[in-house]
């Protein structure tokens, strides 16, 4: 019997891509230095490998483990019309010890 599911591949994204900004925070200033953790925006579609190998690729440095998060989006009122925020993705990147990002 044949299999009658197709799996669609999604496009690979580009390292400049799935990385769209550093989230520079009093937090993750925190978490850099005691931790070595990074945050980051990143693409809604990229998954965690897509942010291993886009940091490693970038910043040339040996990712350990890679957290994301879902970050829905906000209400917001601007005068008589309401609104809401866009909805976005976040990765937390842990760096193995030997090596550190610097922003500034």
């Amino acid at each position: 019997m044949a299999d009658t599911t197709q799996t669609i591949e999604q496009p690979r994204l580009e390292a400049y891509q799935v990385i769209l900004r550093p989230l520079v925070t009093e937090k993750g200033t925190h978490r850099s230095t005691r931790n070595n953790q990074y945050a980051f925006e990143i693409h809604l579609q990229a998954t965690k490998d897509d942010v291993r190998r886009a940091v490693e690729e970038l910043f040339n440095v040996e990712v350990e483990k890679v957290r994301t998060q879902n970050r829905r989006g906000k209400p917001r009122k601007h005068k008589f019309k309401q609104g809401q925020t866009k909805a976005w993705k976040k990765a937390v990147v842990t760096l193995s010890e030997e090596h550190r990002i610097s922003f500034f």
